[in-house]
């Protein structure tokens, strides 16, 4: 057992389950968590190093090296959470391992060399533009109007997302913190995502859902909420363009989710434009909607692909009736730290199959993401009429009070 598999993980919650992609018996693998992440780390684990944040990278290295000094240098090192892929692409570059490098991960991190790729390569994108500054997003909108999408070029969970509805509100960039940005002309239509395996030539099994809210409107307090669809039509057409755009930035195997605005176009045939695309597995509940509504394990693919190897992803061949799958996110309903001092959950045929709801006197930490939110709901069905139904009327009858606590984290 000579290997050595660092890997980086910051979840609570089992959104991937390492220990059915990797033999830990066969190899040494050592975890580099947080506070919050250990409680996930499987028991089987050669190794723990606890560090502030799986991003700041002096703290990843420093803890590295501890577990350099007892393994040797890591073969491989994982990172499955978007926020974590620069660390590790440093990391193998600083210790000299397998993998994808930060020039590799260049084209999935930053979006605006993300866009031009898939604009060059034909697909249909919003007009877009660098954005160092406001004077550069005001010449922008000089050129294609307001409003303007300005975000930062390498950002998660839409951090930092604004919209400029006018030269006035330019004051909202220059209060910003600086980093680099992207400006892009507004576009209203319904945002979907696309979630799967790109085998390296063709699609592998994926899946396509719509948005209920969207994820700025989260950060901004609303409940945001994702179902599966079923349209044949629309699916065909999100397939043809989900092909386009992961071909367009690898000729390799990658796991995506893909976001893209879905107006319609003359005939009312689907009209897609894109908005970016992750080179990971999607967030908030999609790895356990993979698993457990269509049998499929996302994760495993994703780790196939970072430790060189081919994945192995067949689509389930006995899928089941209740095949659509959808899930809904509840913020806070004030500023995390906070303590939770009252739920109330749904009842009826309506009903999630499964719910992360905090119990009364828990604490919800300031973590940011999908994870460490107010509640979070699973729901599946036979049709996307359903499942959406039962996505709004729990939205609407699910409550929860809690109180912010100041010095807690």
């Amino acid at each position: 057992m000579n290997r050595h598999i660092m890997v980086l993980h910051r979840w609570r919650d089992r959104y991937a389950l390492y220990e059915d992609y990797i033999d830990h018996a066969d190899a040494q693998v050592s975890y580099i968590t947080t506070a919050i992440g250990r409680a996930s780390v499987p028991a089987t684990a050669a190794a723990v190093a606890e560090v502030p944040a799986t991003d700041d990278l002096p703290a990843v290295l420093a803890a590295a090296r501890t577990l350099i000094g007892v393994f040797g240098e890591p073969d491989r090192v994982l990172a499955l959470n978007e926020g974590d892929l620069d660390t590790a692409a440093q990391l193998r570059e600083r210790l000299g391992c397998a993998g994808q490098l930060p020039r590799d991960v260049e084209r999935f991190r930053d979006k605006l060399a993300m866009t031009r790729i898939v604009a060059e390569a034909g697909v249909r994108t919003p007009a877009f533009a660098d954005a160092p500054d406001a004077q550069a997003v005001r010449r922008f909108a000089r050129r294609e109007g307001w409003p303007v999408v300005v975000k930062p070029r390498r950002g998660t969970a839409s951090r930092g997302v604004l919209r400029l509805d006018g030269p006035e509100d330019l004051a909202l960039l220059d209060a910003s913190p600086p980093e680099p940005r992207l400006a892009e002309a507004y576009c209203g239509d319904p945002i979907y995502h696309v979630d799967g395996l790109w085998t390296g030539t063709g699609l592998g099994p994926w899946r396509a859902s719509r948005y209920i809210n969207t994820c700025v409107g989260f950060n901004d307090g609303d409940v945001l909420g994702s179902v599966e669809v079923d349209d044949p039509v629309l699916l065909g057409a999100l397939g043809a363009f989900a092909a386009a755009v992961a071909g367009a930035l690898s000729d390799q195997p990658w796991v995506f989710h893909l976001e893209a605005f879905v107006g319609t176009g003359p005939g009312g045939a689907p009209n897609i434009t894109f908005l970016e695309v992750g080179y990971r597995v999607g967030g908030a509940e999609i790895p356990f909607l993979w698993r457990e509504v269509h049998r499929l394990d996302l994760m495993s693919a994703a780790v196939a692909v970072q430790l060189g190897r081919q994945p192995r992803l067949a689509d389930n061949p006995a899928p089941r009736a209740d095949c659509v799958g959808g899930w809904l996110l509840v913020p806070t309903p004030v500023p995390a730290p906070c303590r939770v001092t009252a739920v109330a959950l749904p009842e009826g045929e309506s009903t999630p199959y499964a719910t992360v709801v905090p119990p009364v006197g828990y604490l919800i930490p300031k973590a940011g993401g999908y994870e460490h939110v107010g509640a979070r709901f699973r729901f599946r069905g036979r049709s996307t009429t359903a499942v959406e139904s039962a996505i709004v009327k729990t939205a609407a009858h699910f409550q929860l009070e809690c109180v912010t606590e100041e010095g807690t984290s």
